[in-house]
């Protein structure tokens, strides 16, 4: 099978031209009415390289993303982030009886943010790194928010294009679209907050499913042969990016999925020091460790006790 194709799109105009929409306005940032964009045949045998960030929203998409290594269906209301070097391919479903697509992309080329604050920020959003099967479902009144956002950048660097183009932005009129740019990502922080109270039985289902897939990890002696269980390994189980894994872990428990990871480890040891003959070297190869001292220095932090002084206690 030949390896599937990578089409590296480094600039704004290039998705344009690809895409088949007219030149951008503005060579480093554009609003794009998704229902304008072509999809061809081709473009679905095709992974996309993009150099720039892309804040997404759109409706009744006929298809799937993938983002990464993992497949995502989108429905209506979606709203998604994809930063720069992230790997995209679009799968397109013809359909002939949905309604058409429609929706927004806002691209935004690093080249526009150098000399502002948010060119570090922006990389500070950790939804950029999210699981798009855990993307942003927006209400009526907060699609209407990023809707009118989306619409003042649109009308700053159109209002503003008699001005000659000479560097990443326009003075005074660059400061107001990066100011836009950054309200429009803290709502979305504020909106990702409230979609974790609002999918609060989802979320503790997934703690569940995180308890049950270490409790197995570790009784079917997989760590000592696999070793110890990362945190993107226990995300990819569970379909999730391990930012948004953490996030939510964080978000529920006051602990991150290393943290977690770590508490179930000190558990088991503990089940095996008490309850068994096996000397510490052997329960540290058996829970994953490479360095006896490794885990014992583990155990120490975690119980202010060393491996050998926690058995003694039950004898």
């Amino acid at each position: 099978m030949d390896k599937e194709r990578i089409q590296k799109v480094n600039t704004i105009s290039e998705f344009h031209q690809l895409r088949g929409l007219q030149p951008p306005e503005h060579p480093l940032i554009s609003l794009v009415d998704y229902g304008l964009i072509k999809h061809t045949p081709e473009n679905s045998q095709i992974s996309w390289l993009q150099n720039y960030y892309t804040v997404g929203l759109k409706r009744n998409i006929s298809g799937k993303y993938r983002y990464g290594q993992q497949s995502y269906d989108f429905d209506n209301g979606l709203m998604s982030f994809f930063a720069p070097n992230q790997i995209l391919k679009v799968e397109y479903v013809e359909n002939t009886a949905a309604p058409k697509a429609s929706g927004w992309l806002l691209l935004i080329h690093p080249d526009f943010l150098y000399g502002t604050a948010l060119a570090h920020k922006i990389k500070l959003y950790e939804f950029f790194d999210y699981s798009l099967n855990e993307s942003l479902f927006l209400s009526e009144k907060e699609e209407r928010i990023v809707l009118d956002i989306f619409k003042r950048i649109r009308q700053e660097y159109q209002g503003n294009m008699e001005m000659p183009y000479n560097g990443p932005g326009n003075g005074f009129s660059q400061n107001i679209i990066v100011a836009q740019i950054e309200l429009l990502l803290n709502y979305a922080e504020r909106f990702y907050q409230r979609q974790f109270i609002t999918r609060k039985k989802v979320n503790h289902e997934t703690l569940d499913q995180l308890e049950s897939l270490l409790n197995d990890y570790f009784n079917s002696e997989k760590s000592s042969g696999l070793g110890i269980p990362s945190v993107q390994y226990v995300a990819g189980q569970l379909n999730l990016s391990p930012t948004y894994l953490s996030s939510l872990t964080k978000k529920l428990t006051g602990e991150s999925t290393q943290q977690i990871i770590h508490n179930k480890l000190i558990e088991k040891a503990k089940e095996k020091l008490s309850t068994t003959h096996l000397t510490v070297s052997e329960i540290a190869y058996d829970l994953g460790f490479e360095h006896v001292q490794s885990f014992s220095k583990l155990f120490k932090s975690k119980t202010s006790s060393s491996p050998l002084k926690f058995r003694e206690s039950f004898n």
